[in-house]
């Protein structure tokens, strides 16, 4: 992850003013491997910027993915999470309890970018992959637990 100096360079650099407000979600961002999604962020920093809005976590977010600081997760839920870590990796979603986990094995994309394209006749951009299942607490959760 960058150093705060690091930060401000590139987003003064890309024409986005510096607050203390977007380091503090960036920050948080890259602390963390829960890929939270920006109420869960407002919530975190929330205690530390009692005049930050959700809008302006929602909007840090969106500077921060256009300047490839983070990347936007769509794990089939009703907001976007989003990781700090831009590398190409996939995500695994939890279907009871919403948890989201990197995977960092290395999968055979480049042969599935290969034949999406041949198979299209797209000129493939980019790529996600999301997996779905019941993550290790869940499953040995007991009746009683919350989300079974």
């Amino acid at each position: 992850m960058m150093k705060p100096k690091e930060v401000t360079a590139l987003l003064r650099e890309q024409g986005f003013k510096v607050t203390p407000q977007r380091l503090a979600v960036y920050n948080a961002l890259s602390h963390t491997t829960a890929h939270p999604n920006a109420e869960m962020l407002y919530r975190e920093l929330q205690p530390y910027y009692p005049t930050m809005s959700l809008a302006t976590i929602y909007k840090t977010l969106s500077i921060l993915c256009e300047v490839g600081l983070a990347q936007e997760l769509n794990v089939g839920e009703e907001a976007f999470r989003y990781d700090a870590n831009t590398s190409h990796h996939p995500h695994i979603r939890c279907i009871k309890c919403g948890r989201v986990d990197d995977v960092m094995t290395e999968l055979p994309s480049r042969d599935m970018e290969q034949a999406a394209a041949q198979e299209t006749g797209y000129v493939l951009t980019d790529h996600q992959y999301y997996f779905f299942g019941i993550c290790p607490v869940c499953q040995t959760a007991k009746n009683g637990g919350l989300y079974n």
